[in-house]
């Protein structure tokens, strides 16, 4: 092959696929630059909301490559390559991947919906997923717990948002419920004296709501009255005990021990 024949076949390709070409790579930094800007704009998004910066990081490279691979579609079919069985190709491929990573997924898109509404934080004492401790980590797949005598419970996400959340310091203030009984045969009118005189000396009882002392149920073996006083959260489970002991004492002091449960069995002797 002569220097002009071959001159002629490398201008014809030129005129005919330069175009393509150069309106391939056009599309692909067009792409990029959008891409960079917009995920760029959803990354500080999240930031100025507060959303933890694993997530807000991750969410802006998926988006990245998202738009990327969007672009890449258009930019090849103007380079003349057919797309049709790379599309395919990548759909079928991404289907098994998803198939794969079924668990993990969920269990990523479950961290992000913990992180994002945030039921709870760090620091929270929390029942979730069939266990209750204190908050240690929330990451995209997991979430830990210590509980109070020091155990590390790790549970997938996943089960954290498809279960009912307890958050026991959602607010700063809780009721401490307490059941007493008391005999059928004491004052209760007395007794509920008695109960307040101990809830006024307790210095961890907010004053508003006020206490609630009242019957409640007119039991088997006693007169069950509630006392619902509203502690600090933090105060909550130091109160309950101090209240329970203190109440019990003062009780006895005044001859109205809590009653146990009990049964009467009398005997009738037939006569021959």
């Amino acid at each position: 092959m002569d220097t002009n024949a071959l001159l002629e076949q490398v201008t014809a390709f030129t005129m005919d696929y330069g175009p393509r070409l150069l309106t391939a790579i056009g599309i692909l930094i067009v792409g990029y630059w959008v891409a960079k800007i917009v995920s760029g704009l959803l990354v500080r998004t999240l930031n100025a909301r507060s959303i933890d910066p694993t997530v807000s990081t991750f969410v802006g490279k998926l988006l990245f490559g998202t738009i990327i691979a969007v672009t890449l579609i258009p930019a090849l079919g103007h380079a003349g390559i057919q797309t049709t069985s790379i599309l395919a190709a990548l759909g079928a491929a991404g289907l098994a991947v998803g198939l794969a990573l079924q668990g993990s997924l969920s269990n990523f898109a479950a961290g992000v919906l913990l992180i994002a509404f945030r039921p709870c934080r760090v620091g929270d004492y929390v029942e979730a997923g069939g266990s209750a401790g204190t908050v240690e980590s929330i990451s995209l797949f997991s979430t830990m717990l210590m509980t109070p005598d020091n155990k590390r419970i790790m549970i997938p996400n996943s089960k954290v948002m498809s279960n009912p959340i307890t958050n026991y310091n959602a607010k700063p203030t809780r009721r401490v419920d307490l059941v007493i009984g008391i005999p059928y045969s004491a004052d209760i009118a007395r007794a509920k004296a008695l109960i307040q005189e101990v809830l006024s000396q307790e210095d961890r009882i907010l004053p508003e709501p006020a206490p609630l002392i009242a019957v409640r149920q007119l039991a088997d073996s006693s007169v069950n009255l509630v006392v619902r006083p509203w502690v600090n959260a933090s105060d909550y489970w130091g109160t309950h005990d101090t209240l329970l002991e203190k109440i019990k004492i003062a009780l006895d002091e005044a001859d109205m021990s809590v009653p146990f449960p009990q049964m009467d069995v009398h005997f009738h002797q037939d006569q021959a």
